[in-house]
């Protein structure tokens, strides 16, 4: 049973007019070390008081790289939303929806009603900003406007294309700052739209931008998202990188190894601006996590987790959880899109290489009877450019597990992922969820003042391939952990345990 809407019946929770209040005892254990070696668990009970917001603002988002595929798709979705538009396909025809968005197409579980499971809509936990409502804009080193940009994507269905077309031929993407140190030199031909002048003149532009966007649009709030190319590892170095008040020196002294991505994420942090990365590059050095976290502003990341990545986090969290021990996974992929043109070149594949590959690390780690100390599946990932196949990628994957007895298991998996039709949903929660994050503070019992969340916004994880986090807290990639987590600090919210699925029934 799907209910739209629901309040929660409880002591632990109030509806105030500005603000939703709930009390919530969070249950934890703690792992301790005796003298003699052995290991003590011990069940931890801590209160918490959390107040998140109910006015929900007018939301700005901003896209970098917005006259890309993924860019370029996502307004014409939230145009076709908007407006209720449908379209001709040979298979019929097809009507606007947010399928593949977590916030707008998932439910959650909140009880039973007469032997029935009740499911509220994901959104529906707390106030959210509704798709229909944001302003759209952003920046592109390209500057060909939005219509002509989704027009060489060939992402959408002609018959949709020709509706949204005259709506997205007056939006212009804002000049980006372009480096080519730091992308495929075949992009060059691209770069039509480059912000002028040095690093500091470059951030100053980005925050002016920020600034007049705003404005213009009458938004309460802003959110800045990476969509643009995937950059090559900028070489971090001592006395640059390290800390807050060396890159900023860097900044002005115009640094050569400062990417485009951490220029952006400097500026926003600057304005007080949440920051996201949907790319897989180190935009977020050690100086801009100081930066950041001393300004108190939102950042997230990394790089999305949409087809084949996903696919290998489920499929590794359920072999390794049921006692299979994968020994060697293969990815291959073939996409024709900007993204395979720009990751043909080695520098540029190599930071997807690295966010690909990670995403299986503590789901290995969490298991030290299947592997030994240092011990780990072989992991190859390789990247193809096929022109041909356009957005539709094609990964394929080779999992092969040790299992009992000395046997083998190989799973072969065929994928075939229409890459920006399964990213765009996923700009669309990360800057959704961006948003909500800013509007919860929390304290705990004895503490005066409430705080945000850590700037750092782990709560983002379940949607990127590697999460980003505090320092000194576990990188989890398994996807139901992921998601019971984003879930269960909502359900916290307004009050609700977390789901236990323990489903006990005394009968006397």
């Amino acid at each position: 049973m799907l209910v739209d809407t629901f309040t929660v019946d409880s002591p632990n929770v109030t509806y105030g007019d500005e603000a939703i209040t709930s009390t919530y005892t969070y249950s934890n254990t703690e792992v301790e070390r005796g003298a003699d070696g052995k290991f003590t668990v011990k069940p931890t009970n801590t209160t918490y008081q959390f107040e998140t917001k109910t006015t929900v603002p007018k939301l700005g988002v901003m896209l970098v790289g917005w006259g890309g595929n993924n860019g370029s798709t996502l307004t014409a979705g939230l145009i076709a939303n908007k407006e209720g538009i449908t379209w001709h396909t040979k298979e019929g025809v097809r009507g606007a929806n947010y399928w593949g968005s977590l916030t707008q197409a998932a439910t959650c579980r909140v009880g039973s009603y007469k032997g029935e499971e009740v499911n509220v809509p994901f959104k529906s936990l707390l106030p959210m900003v509704e798709p229909n409502d944001v302003v759209l804009g952003g920046w592109d080193i390209s500057n060909a406007n939005l219509a002509d940009a989704m027009e060489r994507a060939a992402v959408l269905d002609y018959d949709l294309q020709r509706q949204v077309a005259d709506r997205m031929r007056d939006l212009v993407p804002l000049p980006s700052i372009y480096d080519p140190s730091f992308i495929a030199a075949n992009q060059a031909e691209r770069a039509t739209n480059v912000l002028k002048g040095t690093k500091a003149e470059q951030v100053e532009a980005v925050r002016r931008q920020i600034r007049e966007f705003k404005s213009a649009n009458g938004c309460d709030s802003i959110v800045v998202l990476w969509t643009a190319n995937t950059e090559r590892y900028t070489e971090a170095v001592a006395g640059v990188h390290d800390t807050k008040a060396n890159l900023e020196a860097a900044i002005a002294r115009g640094e050569a190894e400062i990417s485009p991505s951490t220029l952006f994420a400097w500026a926003c942090i600057s304005e007080g601006v949440p920051f996201v990365n949907g790319s897989p590059q180190n935009t977020f050095l050690p100086g801009v996590v100081e930066y950041a976290v001393s300004e108190g502003s939102l950042i997230g990341g990394d790089d999305f987790k949409s087809g084949q990545t996903k696919m290998k986090s489920v499929l590794v969290d359920f072999l390794v959880g049921a006692g299979l021990k994968p020994t060697s996974i293969v990815s291959y992929n073939h996409l024709g899109n900007n993204d395979g043109y720009n990751l043909s070149q080695p520098n540029c594949f190599r930071s997807k290489e690295i966010s690909k590959s990670n995403v299986v690390d503590d789901m290995v780690e969490s298991n030290a009877i299947l592997y030994k100390p240092g011990e780990h599946p072989d992991h190859c990932v390789v990247i193809k450019y096929v022109p041909y196949v356009g957005d539709s990628k094609r990964a394929m994957d080779e999992y092969t597990s040790e299992i009992f007895m000395g046997g083998r298991n190989t799973i072969v998996m065929h994928n075939t992922c229409e890459d920006s039709l399964l990213a765009a949903p996923l700009i669309l929660d990360l800057v959704l969820l961006a948003e909500l994050i800013t509007r919860i503070k929390l304290k705990k019992d004895g503490e005066e003042e409430f705080k945000g969340f850590h700037p750092v916004a782990v709560l983002l994880s379940y949607l990127t391939k590697a999460p980003l986090v505090p320092e000194g807290t576990p990188v989890v990639n398994a996807l139901a952990k992921q998601r019971a987590m984003l879930e269960n600090v909502m359900r916290a919210c307004i009050g609700l345990a977390p789901e236990n699925n323990m489903m006990l029934e005394f009968k006397a």
